[in-house]
């Protein structure tokens, strides 16, 4: 499998090492590959992968603690931890703003060929019991979830669903992308009867990946995302 971890935990370039360092542990956080209340990685080891100095590691997790998403622990079971309650979307999420319609279609073809592309390569593999299990929770936590986490939970199905094509290549793009997304996200309200029928989408687009099936899971994917689209559209176009 091709681990959202080690997607998002590559190492840095080193012109930009302590903003890209936030950029990436920010990412973890809202892609829920470090859900809330759990821990980052040890010190050493996020240090390691992300080939910066722990110097750098502790600013740009200090800079994340102070903006309210995690805070460090001492004693035997220390760490840093996500915090349970992330700060707000900014204040004009939600209000309709506009932006420029040449950006949100770029942004929106993007997620298009990554996401049909990964759910068909996903069905077209031979799934091992692991990959299984990771998409069934993965929904299941999703389906379960309610408004104030969704966004989070949402991005990590998407996110699972690259990682059993089991290409760290793919993995990476599409946590690019859905970072893009989300921003574009965070400027609409989050509206309780679409949240169902994308959990429906959901579930038919994992089913027939365990099936697999690869053209039933790319028709099932490009629904659900031509949904999200058109939600964007109206509401920022």
């Amino acid at each position: 499998m091709a681990s959202a971890g080690d997607a998002l935990f590559r190492p840095v370039r080193s012109g930009n090492a302590f903003e890209e360092t936030v950029e990436r542990l920010l990412q973890s956080i809202r892609l829920g590959v470090v859900g809330a209340g759990e821990r980052l990685p040890p010190e050493r080891e996020l240090s390691e992968r992300l080939g910066i100095s722990r110097v750098t590691l502790r600013e740009a997790i200090r800079a994340l603690a102070d903006a309210g998403y995690v805070e460090s622990r001492r004693g035997r079971y220390g760490g840093t931890f996500v915090n349970e309650s992330l700060p707000a979307p900014p204040e004009h999420a939600g209000d309709g703003r506009r932006m420029d319609a040449a950006a949100l279609e770029d942004a929106l073809c993007l997620r298009y060929v990554l996401e049909t592309g990964a759910a068909e390569m996903a069905a077209a593999r031979s799934l091992t019991p692991a990959d299984r299990q990771h998409l069934t929770s993965t929904l299941a936590e999703t389906s379960a979830t309610d408004l104030t986490d969704y966004r989070r939970k949402d991005s990590r199905l998407h996110l699972a669903i690259a990682e059993v094509t089991a290409s760290g290549s793919l993995t990476t793009a599409m946590a690019d992308v859905r970072m893009r997304v989300n921003q574009l996200l965070d400027e609409i309200p989050l509206l309780e009867p679409n949240l169902e029928h994308s959990n429906a989408q959901h579930e038919a687009i994992v089913d027939a990946i365990l099936a697999g099936d690869p053209a039933a899971a790319r028709r099932a994917m490009a629904e659900h995302i031509e949904g999200t689209a058109s939600l964007l559209r109206a509401f920022l176009s």
